[in-house]
């Protein structure tokens, strides 16, 4: 992938970054529409119904939504447990709405934590994701061996006293890679996954395989190399005692020789980071 200006950025890279921002326009609408006694269901079929109306035909995977512990995955341990629910939510009960849309050929993937009302513990998490966020770009842009950055973001968060719960998703990836999909009137589903995205991923992993790396990113020894140029999908995830916030969003890899090139965000105006800056100015 060639350096790209990130004030300038080229079309391909506008059209990822037009697709995270939808879906975080989604997460955002759907998450003020909220209410107690609606069920994790409910709330994957909202995000459906507005990406569908807003042109979304296709799919990484289909929304999800975790109401109360399952935020932080407790007691997850088959793939089907990470499907929606009836989980009901309730008062100060937090919430993580997750979307993959696909639109015009561009993939998104994207976290949204949010809680129904004041709690003091999930703000406290919200916080303390942000450092994360930096530490992932600093190392990749040293460009620290994918395994080794997973490693101290581990060590991280139990300095802060949280528990890793991306180790949770199979392969206990913190991330995964995603590309341009080819563009049909309609694609069939797996298992809630886009069947065009899971085939671009299922080449990524045979193609990496074949020269030394691979589009997941996990604690394991096959992503124990740099990061690879193109697109991953970040997404750091806390626990602590029942409640789990994360972000996820797209970071971009280049194979530039600037570091400020290297590697960046391809947006920084995300309700997250929006949210972190408006803590700096009150504090």
């Amino acid at each position: 992938m060639d350096s790209p200006v990130k004030d300038g950025l080229p079309p391909e890279l506008r059209g990822f970054r037009e697709v995270q921002r939808l879906a975080y326009a989604c997460a955002e609408e759907v998450a003020a529409r909220l209410e107690p006694g609606m069920t994790e269901r409910e709330a994957a079929r909202m995000q459906r119904e507005w990406l569908r109306g807003h042109g979304v035909r296709d799919w990484f995977h289909l929304p999800f939504a975790w109401f109360g512990d399952r935020t932080a995955f407790a007691g997850f341990k088959v793939p089907l447990q990470f499907f929606p629910t009836n989980r009901e939510l309730e008062p100060g009960m937090p919430f993580i709405l997750d979307m993959a849309p696909v639109h015009q050929g561009f993939t998104a993937d994207i976290g949204y934590s949010g809680c129904l009302g004041p709690n003091a513990l999930h703000d406290r998490l919200l916080t303390d994701l942000e450092v994360h966020r930096k530490l992932i770009l600093d190392e990749v842009r040293e460009r620290r061996s994918l395994r080794e950055i997973y490693e101290d973001v581990d060590r991280l968060m139990i300095r802060q006293g949280y528990a890793n719960r991306h180790r949770a998703y199979p392969f206990g990836v913190i991330a995964h890679k995603i590309d341009r999909v080819p563009r049909r009137r309609w694609s069939p589903r797996v298992f809630g996954f886009g069947a065009q995205s899971l085939k671009g991923l299922a080449g990524d992993v045979l193609h990496g395989h074949r020269d030394g790396w691979s589009p997941l990113w996990s604690p394991y020894g096959f992503s124990d190399h740099p990061p690879q140029p193109g697109l991953w999908a970040v997404e750091p995830h806390l626990g602590f005692r029942g409640t789990g916030v994360k972000f996820e969003e797209i970071l971009v890899v280049t194979d530039s020789k600037d570091p400020g090139q290297s590697a960046f965000w391809l947006d920084d105006d995300l309700p997250h980071v929006r949210r972190w800056a408006e803590e700096r100015v009150a504090a």
